[in-house]
């Protein structure tokens, strides 16, 4: 049977109703109105091994590639800034740009407790697909939307006018927000960001909110809803969803450093390193050494690799328990193991166990409430 769009954006919706926990039929609605084929335009990439393969809509035919638009799925549209239709083959890299996951777009949606008539600012516009369902609910004249690369933009725009959707579109850094289009009911981030720009903070009306997710070097991630008071405050819990968006291109990570076991200080580890590579004890070990990067290497456990200040930490694992080597003026491990010794002491909950203030002057995520362990971000 020839594939039907219609048919395939109710079966989305469908879906996405189960697993993104939508209790709201009117972002439902707007997955079924909104055609996702016309955002992914020809050319997207797929993952194949460590590389990312071009897929081309008219070598895979009109079918497949109605299935593949269709499917609950993040494709990538850029790696390192080569948009998939200029690839002439695999490449390897960091992706910059993707049409994200439908159910991600609709439960960040969700959280962000929209309603009919809010003024929305959303930093990110990337393909323009979240901006269309936001279109669809809010109207175009409710709608901002910002985008940090020309070409991006450029493309979005002539993409949500072909649909009929006119929003207010801005080529420029997401992270100023765009106070000419404030104040604003909400901001939604469909980046990630290292700390809550403080623009945001000024663009927000008494009552308004954020919501983002918040990462780092270390690229773990956590969704979070704030609300800002009217003293400038912005204060919320992360939700505890497994999620990530890409970093905002102002907060991307620097070149990884190359790693060599450098001489420094060996000691018994008191955690198991393999807890950074659980989910909240990965966000735990990043709110410790925000400035650092980690990854794992060869036949090591885990390193840790500040790029400013040199500094670096391994761990390997014997028939004794785990040894951890540090170098530099950093000492990386013993912050990472303080935070997760602390993390375990309350049980080791997840990540809904934490929240976060943000001010003009600083900002922390804590740990069940504000007056309990927590942490300085690299505001």
């Amino acid at each position: 049977m020839p594939a039907d769009a219609a048919r395939l954006r109710r079966a989305l919706a469908e879906q996405i109703s189960e697993k993104a926990r939508t209790t709201d039929p009117a972002w439902l609605a707007a997955v079924e109105a909104v055609p996702r084929e016309v955002f992914l335009g020809t050319d997207f990439y797929r993952p194949s091994g460590s590389t990312w393969e071009p897929v081309n809509r008219s070598r895979v035919g009109e079918d497949e590639w109605l299935r593949l638009a269709y499917s609950d799925t993040t494709w990538v549209t850029q790696v390192d800034g080569i948009d998939a239709g200029d690839a002439t083959g695999p490449l390897a890299g960091r992706p910059t740009s993707s049409s994200t996951l439908p159910s991600l777009v609709v439960r960040t949606l969700e959280v962000a407790e929209i309603q009919n008539g809010h003024k929305v600012l959303e930093v990110g516009t990337g393909t323009g697909y979240s901006t269309a369902i936001l279109c669809h609910r809010l109207g175009d004249a409710n709608v901002t939307s910002i985008e940090y690369d020309p070409r991006l933009a450029e493309t979005a725009a002539d993409r949500l006018n072909s649909i009929g959707y006119s929003p207010t579109l801005v080529t420029g850094d997401g992270l100023q927000g765009y106070s000419e289009g404030g104040e604003y009911d909400a901001v939604v981030a469909t980046c990630a960001v290292r700390h809550i720009p403080r623009p945001w903070l000024w663009q927000i009306r008494d009552g308004g909110s954020i919501t983002t997710t918040l990462s780092g070097w270390m690229l773990a991630s956590g969704l979070i809803r704030l609300t800002v008071d009217d003293s400038g405050t912005a204060t919320g819990r992360f939700t505890g969803d497994t999620v990530s968006y890409m970093l905002a291109r102002p907060h991307e990570r620097p070149p990884r450093p190359v790693f060599h076991r450098l001489p420094g200080r060996a000691r018994p580890s008191r955690v198991d390193p393999a807890l950074l590579e659980e989910w909240t004890g990965h966000f735990v070990a990043q709110l410790a050494a925000p400035s650092a990067e980690f990854w794992i290497s060869g036949d090591t456990d885990v390193v840790l690799a500040d790029v400013a200040t040199g500094s670096q930490a391994w761990t390997e694992t014997d028939r004794d328990g785990w040894t951890v080597h540090q170098h530099g003026p950093l000492r990386l491990w013993d912050q990472v193991e303080e935070a997760l010794v602390t993390w375990q002491r309350v049980g080791a909950p997840d990540q809904s166990a934490f929240g976060m203030t943000a001010t003009d002057e600083t900002q922390t995520v804590w740990l069940h409430d504000p007056d309990g362990p927590n942490w300085s971000l690299p505001a």
